[in-house]
């Protein structure tokens, strides 16, 4: 029985270590929609069994990031326009709550540490990585949830942040410009959170996401990407387990 207990923790670390590194790829841009998710190819890529790796992808499809289709296998979603707008909308209406806990709850550690993360999306931004950019800028959303302390907005937050990654790929133009202001408006939210004007910080987050939709030019432009180059840097994962 100790025996089989090992294996099967080892199993669930196997399951959730792939599933981060795929979740991170999508978030990162590395996958981009429309992507073919081989399970013969991630089997080979993690070495592991086909039965771990259709539990990761069930896993990211009830995330709504992965989309399975019979007879035809797994695929990066390819959100619409209208699902675009509906995601915005919904990361409206959920970060909004979160702003208002987080100006409750946010500490001078917790500003800090946001202050911290904006610098690098501003190094992001100089450098001209878009893809670091994007899951930088995740980051700095996903990290006010975790302030706000509310558990179920910060969950439901991480489904709509990793789709909204897959919406800039798709349909967001990819120029710097729209990244400096985007990040200059997060600086005025950490200002009006920093001096606790829940209004202002309200209001400062709701303008940020509109003009994130604003940016968006719904042109359907795809990307096909190799599973065994983007994954080339993460194989230490199935190594460790072997």
């Amino acid at each position: 029985m100790k025996r089989d207990s090992k294996k099967a923790v080892r199993a669930r670390h196997q399951d959730d270590d792939i599933y981060a590194e795929m979740f991170s790829a999508i978030l990162e841009q590395r996958l981009s929609p429309g992507t073919k998710l081989s399970e013969d190819a991630l089997c080979e890529i993690f070495n592991v069994s086909r039965t771990i790796i259709r539990k990761v992808l069930q896993r990211l499809s009830h995330e709504k990031v992965v989309e399975i289709q019979p007879n035809r296998g797994a695929f990066v979603a390819e959100p619409t326009p209208e699902e675009a707008r509906d995601v915005l909308e919904a990361r409206r209406i959920v970060e909004a709550g979160i702003m208002r806990g987080a100006v409750r709850t946010a500490k001078p550690s917790d500003i800090k540490r946001l202050k911290s993360m904006i610098a690098k999306e501003g190094k992001a931004i100089e450098q001209g990585q878009h893809s670091k950019w994007v899951s930088l800028s995740g980051d700095f959303h996903l990290e006010l949830a975790r302030i706000s302390g509310n558990h179920a907005l910060a969950e439901f937050l991480r489904e709509l942040v990793s789709r909204t990654s897959l919406i800039h790929v798709q349909y967001q133009s990819g120029q710097m410009g729209h990244q400096s202001c985007s990040c200059d408006e997060h600086v005025e939210i950490i200002s009006a959170l920093e001096v606790g004007d829940e209004e202002t910080s309200v209001a400062l987050m709701d303008a940020h996401l509109n003009a994130i939709e604003a940016s968006l030019d719904l042109s359907d432009a795809k990307a096909d990407d190799d599973l065994y180059r983007i994954f080339a840097k993460d194989t230490a994962i199935a190594a460790g387990e072997s």
